[in-house]
């Protein structure tokens, strides 16, 4: 059975209407200095100044719902962390503290920082160790949405990595923030209590048409292995149905920052009655700001969009879908003085395409030639590790030594070429890329650190080698990279 074979999952008791709470931000004072090279360090103790935050690693109950309690392992005593507010360019020390029995990794995704603080084990940062503690350094940037998450290996340990709730928000100021908005709000979807299935659904068919040119001549037409799959979902902490909803008034603008926190599957939202205005993806502001009824984001992926209040009532924002959405993906926004049931009105079908946040100009436009270009096949083998699928890159499996070697300053172009059934976020470390073209469609300007590729589908992304050291670069399902689906770049 492939993998995007529709099976409606049984056994979970579909969950009821009200709302989940927004996370305040943590405040950083000062203005910042200009942005320097970042340095970075890290320490098996404190030193004897006090760290600008702490992060203490220890096991956390998560109350989606009175009967939907989800023990797991969090940040500062919850799930998701608290969100962490600092300036671009300017230095912050943090503290982590693992009181658990196993080493741990927080990686911060979409920072331009050195390896040995990326927090990865692949890029050879220190680990926490178990029981113990370590200082990082390092110098936040660039400004915009990025979020901080475990990087451990899980393997078939379905309660380690990213399918534990070690995620948070990181917002970098840049000091320049105009302030046009009423309220700032920041959303995590998330799925919880993942289990191991050979039957699988998955909706990447319903956000995707177009060409497929990368669909193999003859299709793999053996089982597939064992994969994971989530019957329990939540926008931050709660499902749908529980806490409080978003409350606001008529005529205000809401400044959401909106993360797919997943570890298994990418994921749609929609705002009946409203739209989401697009001004930055993965934290980065695109060159042609959109208005779109349904987003989707891929695990790892954000977005930041304006949506104005100027339809009174009261409204489930949640994933279009409707056994996600009843399963908890979703909040409830209450406009002030209403008191009707709240609302759901199933969106149009929409095909989610990058290229219209990009500039419509590309001959003025086009990206500088590359100095060089890098094709990356990805190919799945069903049940290649014994239980679980096997992913390979260019045929092989991690760690793919000296095959993608850097030159600093040089400039890259990639080809991603998925030859498979699932549409795969893929993620650099370290570095941003600009999309050139998804599935042949041409676009510039968009800036990200994360891109779904369509499944059979194909996409060109530029960048350039300017952060020296280890990098990695994986799918962001959980899974996926644990069994095969990364490669490390090395400089020369």
């Amino acid at each position: 059975m492939q993998r995007r074979a529709f099976i409606k999952l049984s056994g979970a008791a579909a969950l009821g209407l009200s709302g989940a709470k927004a996370f305040a931000g943590q405040q950083m004072q000062g203005m910042p200095p200009k942005p320097s090279p970042a340095e970075a360090s890290a320490q098996t103790a404190p030193s004897g100044a006090k760290a600008d935050f702490t992060l203490r690693i220890a096991p956390v109950p998560v109350e989606l719902a009175p009967t939907r309690i989800v023990s797991t392992i969090g940040y500062n005593g919850s799930s998701p962390g608290p969100i962490l507010r600092m300036r671009e360019g300017k230095p912050v020390t943090v503290d982590v503290i693992n009181d658990t029995d196993t080493p741990e990794f927080v990686h911060w995704h979409g920072f331009l920082i050195p390896a040995e603080v990326d927090g990865t084990q692949e890029e050879e940062t220190p680990p926490v160790p178990p029981r113990g503690q370590r200082r990082f350094q390092f110098t936040p940037g660039p400004a915009g949405t990025r979020w901080y998450h475990s990087h451990a290996m899980a393997m078939d340990d379905l309660h380690k990595g990213t399918y534990t709730g070690q995620f948070g928000f990181v917002m970098v100021d840049s000091g320049q923030d105009p302030g046009h908005y009423d309220q700032e709000l920041f959303l995590a979807l998330r799925d919880w209590e993942p289990f191991f299935t050979s039957q699988l659904m998955d909706d990447d068919d319903e956000a995707q048409s177009g060409p497929q040119p990368e669909r193999p001549p003859v299709l793999d037409t053996r089982p597939n292995g064992l994969e994971v799959s989530s019957a329990m979902y939540s926008i931050n902490d709660k499902a749908l149905g529980f806490g409080e909803p978003l409350r606001v008034k008529q005529g205000q603008r809401l400044l959401m920052h909106i993360l797919n926190a997943s570890a298994i599957e990418n994921k749609s939202i929609a705002f009946p009655g409203h739209q989401f205005r697009v001004f930055a993806l993965d934290g980065n502001p695109v060159p042609s700001p959109q208005p779109v009824d349904v987003l989707m984001l891929g695990p790892g992926e954000r977005a930041d969009a304006f949506v104005d209040m100027n339809q009174p009532g009261i409204w489930i924002l949640g994933a279009p879908q409707d056994n996600i959405r009843n399963f908890g993906l979703g909040v409830i926004v209450e406009y002030a003085n209403q008191h009707q049931q709240p609302q759901w009105v199933p969106p149009a079908k929409a095909i989610w395409d990058y290229t219209i946040f990009g500039r419509t100009a590309p001959a003025a436009s086009a990206p500088p030639a590359p100095d060089q270009t890098i094709d990356m096949v990805f190919t799945k083998i069903p049940s290649g590790n014994g239980r679980f699928n096997a992913w390979l890159v260019n045929g092989k499996q991690y760690p793919h030594e000296n095959e993608f070697v850097l030159k600093k300053g040089a400039r890259y172009r990639i080809v991603f070429r998925n030859q498979t059934d699932d549409a795969h976020p893929l993620h650099l470390h370290r570095h941003r890329f600009e999309i050139v073209d998804i599935n042949g469609k041409k676009t510039s300007g968009i800036i990200k650190d994360t891109v779904i590729v369509p499944y059979y589908g194909r996409a060109t992304v530029d960048f350039t080698a300017d952060q020296p050291g280890l990098t990695l670069f994986h799918c962001h399902i959980q899974q996926h990279m644990d069994y095969g689906f990364k490669a490390l770049f090395r400089y020369t």
